[in-house]
C-alpha cells in the first residue's frame, strides 16, 4: 500500500505514519503550511528527517499553502464554530489530490477519538464524507500516553512539542457535532475546487 500521511507537526500523526510504516505502508508525507495563521514547516522537515531513520523509508515531503489557499477563506465563515471541521475537510480534499496525483491508494490521519474538538465521532464521520478515498486512523483507539510513549521511543515527541503554537482562526468554542448541512452551507459560499486547485498549483518538496 502506499498512502499519503497528513503530517501536521504534532505529536500523533508522526506515530501514526510510524506505524503504518511498520505495518508495510510506503509513506508519503503532507503538510500543510498554515502561514499567515500559524507556522509548523520547520518542525515538520525535522520530524520526517527523524521519520526516515526510524522507518528505513525515504519518505517524501510535500508542502501545501493550506493558509493562503484555504485557511484564508474558512476565516470569513459566518459561522466561526465550524472553522476546524471545515479547516480537515480542506485537508483531506488536498491529501486526496496529491495522492491520486502521487497513485496513492489511502490518507493516514493521526487522530485520536475524543482528543480535541474536529476528532469526535460525529466531526470523523462529516470530514470523511468530503472525500472518496479510504482514511486510514492507527491511533483513533489509543491513549494519548500510550501515543506519547511511541513518539518517545522512535525520537519525534521532542521535536512536535518545540515551538508549537495555535492555529490564529481556532474559534472559542469550536463544534463538537457539527451539521452536516451548515458545513455544506458554508462551502456553498466557497470556490471549494478553485481553493483545491490553488493548493495543489504551490505544492512543493522537500
Amino acid at each position: 500500500m502506499r498512502a499519503i500521511v497528513l503530517l501536521s507537526g504534532g505529536i500523533d500523526s508522526p506515530v501514526a505514519a510510524f506505524m503504518m510504516a511498520k505495518a508495510g505502508a510506503e509513506i508519503i508525507a503532507l503538510h500543510m503550511d498554515g502561514t499567515p495563521y500559524f507556522e509548523s514547516n520547520a518542525r515538520a522537515e525535522k520530524l520526517v528527517a527523524r521519520l526516515r531513520e526510524a522507518t528505513g523509508q525515504d519518505i517524501p515531503l510535500f508542502v501545501a499553502p493550506h493558509g493562503s489557499a484555504n485557511l484564508s477563506e474558512i476565516a470569513k465563515t459566518t459561522i466561526p464554530n465550524i472553522r476546524c471541521v471545515l479547516c480537515k475537510r480542506f485537508m483531506m480534499r488536498t491529501a486526496e489530490a496529491l495522492a491520486t496525483r502521487e497513485k496513492c491508494n489511502a490518507i493516514i490521519m493521526g487522530d485520536s477519538l475524543g482528543q480535541v474538538a474536529s476528532q469526535t465521532l460525529r466531526n470523523m464521520r462529516v470530514e470523511q464524507q468530503a472525500v472518496k478515498m479510504p482514511i486510514i486512523r492507527p491511533l483513533v483507539g489509543i491513549d494519548k500516553e500510550e501515543i506519547i510513549r511511541i513518539a518517545r521511543k522512535i525520537g519525534t515527541y521532542e521535536l512536535s512539542i518545540a515551538g508549537a503554537g495555535p492555529c490564529g482562526i481556532v474559534p472559542s468554542k469550536p463544534s463538537t457535532g457539527a451539521s452536516l448541512k451548515k458545513i455544506l452551507d458554508a462551502e456553498a459560499e466557497m470556490n471549494v475546487r478553485g481553493m483545491i486547485e490553488k493548493a495543489m498549483a504551490s505544492i512543493t518538496t522537500q
